[in-house]
């Protein structure tokens, strides 16, 4: 296994600052988030791109995934019924492949749950339709870049639609590609009764990417999850890919965030 953490922690610093702290703290990988970067990915050039993953290359890391992909954009939305929407949703979604490819990264993280909830009068079994209609295009293009994109549920606290990774890789295994999984988030699995190590039992190898946090919003090791059975499930069905840092609450700071979260992963990983 692999470590990353999200970029979105180090708020207000730099990309090239951030990168290197990470580096130096003993990451393998950075997540970004690329609201950070630009409001839209479209307005970051390809040189910009190359810039990012030459300064990563340098500092030793890799680019581990892109995710918040939709924060801060207008007019997306993956299950709206109206075409012209899914259209903007899903040629944006190509966008974000490329993006991800130029950077040198491996995910695309797709959680965006106020872009997917059920709109009044749609059913499930619609949305869903609509859903699968939006990503035809992104996971065509992502098999041709190496991109994979990893569809996440999400608590039900977030959004009415896919809130289990059994129904997550329903969806995915529509497509039957690999450059469409979905990916795992402890916070998220806090919300589903089944045990944390047991839905990573069940769905390997459908996911590709993990989320490490607390239920409390924290990093892993500031809350009362316990990772050592985490880690062994994920070391028993032989996951090799990032486990990445995301959180919500910065209250320690970036710098208490990145370092003790890291350090835990390890200790919980031995």
């Amino acid at each position: 296994m692999k470590f990353a953490i999200c970029n979105e922690v180090f708020e207000g610093w730099s990309i090239d600052d951030s990168i290197k702290f990470v580096a130096d703290t003993g990451y393998d990988g950075i997540e970004i988030a690329p609201f950070t970067v630009a409001q839209y990915v479209t307005e970051v050039t390809v040189a910009e791109r190359h810039r990012i993953r030459a300064v990563a290359a340098d500092n030793g890391i890799g680019i581990s995934a892109v995710h918040w992909v939709l924060i801060n954009t207008e007019g997306m939305y993956m299950t709206h019924t109206d075409p012209a929407v899914r259209s903007k949703t899903s040629d944006y979604f190509c966008e974000l492949v490329k993006f991800c490819a130029d950077l040198g990264g491996e995910a695309i993280v797709v959680g965006s749950p106020k872009q997917r909830n059920l709109l009044p009068g749609v059913s499930f079994d619609h949305a869903w339709e609509l859903a699968r209609e939006t990503f035809v295009p992104s996971v065509k293009l992502a098999e041709d870049k190496g991109v994979t994109i990893c569809f996440e549920p999400l608590a039900p606290s977030e959004t009415d639609f896919v809130n289990t990774a059994a129904k997550s890789i329903e969806f995915i295994r529509q497509f039957d590609s690999d450059a469409f999984k979905i990916i795992l988030d402890v916070k998220a699995m806090c919300s589903d009764p089944k045990p944390i190590p047991d839905i990573i039992r069940d769905s390997h190898p459908d996911f590709a990417y993990f989320h490490a946090n607390d239920a409390n919003l924290k990093g892993p090791g500031f809350g009362d999850v316990d990772f050592k059975p985490i880690f062994g499930a994920l070391k028993e069905v032989g996951y090799g890919g990032f486990v990445s840092v995301e959180v919500f609450d910065f209250e320690e700071g970036p710098e208490t965030i990145a370092r003790e979260s890291l350090r835990y992963m390890r200790e919980a990983s031995a």
